[in-house]
């Protein structure tokens, strides 16, 4: 496949910073900005009226980010830099970190600045700055692009054996969709609030033909085979990512609490089958490479064949396309479930 295909999209739930501001302390009145300008123990407040907006990004080479042509904020094509991490701390002690991402124009010169957070934020609240931090920022959003399965998750073996994520092991023979037989290199695990992007999506049992509930990270992509293209795509193969799919009823986001993740990792981009479900594996990119352990991302050298050359670039459905309510029962005719 041509490395020039284009690498998913990232979809992100921002707020823009002005919709932040400090009301109290060394920065009184200003939104929040860069980690240089930022002073610990400063208060700030969301906006009543604030709505986060979808800010959708794509790799381009090394660490670099760019606005996707399907972002809602910002411009498509414009750059953006990961500036720092902060932690905030509420008025009952609980903490949370987001992200602060920043938009530049061809010069260089910052456009706009967008705060990302790991969890909920809520309007007339006084959270104060209690951390800073600029050295763990890429491992930080690889999480939020790494895609990954919940514990109690059935992967389909190449014996036909069904066995849950967490039982499986390095070296287990996993049947893929494209290759084959093929064994795992690496598996990942966190623990983590599931809350905000975190909050992992349940597709219920027997919404696209699984015996059981799948319950994956909201990016996470699952292949439909269309026998019939009911979704309008002009093409059999696609790519669906779970959000996409929420309507409220059979798909849902479940928000509080904590979740963990599994992340599986192939030598190659695979698809596989979890609950029945064909979807997908861990793909290794300048995002997600932050998360693996040092002499794993050593191992794999710089350029990963497999990966690199987005073996299941261009399947992505639009999410114009699944803006409807009966997208799953669309989806559900046409791959003939």
């Amino acid at each position: 496949m041509s490395p020039s295909r284009p690498a998913p999209a990232q979809s992100i739930a921002v707020y823009r910073a002005a919709e932040f501001s400090a009301t109290d302390g060394a920065n009184t009145g200003d939104a929040l900005s860069f980690a240089a300008e930022l002073v610990l123990d400063d208060t700030y407040e969301l906006a009543r009226d604030a709505a986060p907006l979808r800010l959708s990004v794509q790799t381009c080479g090394g660490h670099k980010l760019r606005l996707a042509p399907d972002t809602q904020a910002g411009t498509a094509g414009a750059d953006v830099h990961l500036d720092s991490a902060v932690t905030l701390m509420s008025p009952n002690g609980q903490t949370q970190e987001a992200l602060l991402l920043v938009e530049v124009d061809s010069r260089g010169h910052a456009v706009e600045i967008y705060l990302l957070p790991l969890g909920a934020l809520h309007p007339n609240v006084d959270y104060r700055l209690v951390g800073i931090d600029r050295e763990n920022l890429q491992q930080k959003f690889g999480q939020l692009a790494c895609v990954s399965f919940t514990r109690g998750t059935h992967i389909s073996l190449s014996t036909g054996e069904l066995r849950r994520v967490e039982d499986l092991r390095v070296g287990d023979r996993i049947l893929t969709r494209d290759d084959g037989v093929q064994p795992l290199r690496w598996i990942g695990q966190s623990t983590l609030r599931a809350v905000g992007e975190f909050a992992p999506i349940c597709i219920r049992a027997g919404t696209l033909n699984n015996e059981h509930d799948l319950i994956v990270s909201p990016d996470h992509r699952l292949f439909i085979y269309q026998r019939s293209d009911e979704m309008g795509a002009g093409r059999s193969e696609l790519l669906v990512k779970a959000r996409h799919l929420v309507n409220g009823d059979s798909v849902t986001v479940q928000d509080g609490g904590f979740v963990d993740y599994f992340q599986l990792l192939f030598d190659s981009h695979q698809i596989i089958f979890a609950e029945g479900i064909a979807a997908e594996s861990m793909l290794v990119d300048n995002r997600t490479r932050s998360v693996l352990p040092s002499e794993i991302s050593a191992a794999m050298g710089e350029v990963i064949p497999g990966h690199s050359d987005l073996p299941h670039a261009g399947l992505d459905l639009a999410e114009a396309l699944l803006d409807r309510p009966d997208a799953t029962a669309l989806l559900r005719k046409a791959s003939g479930c």
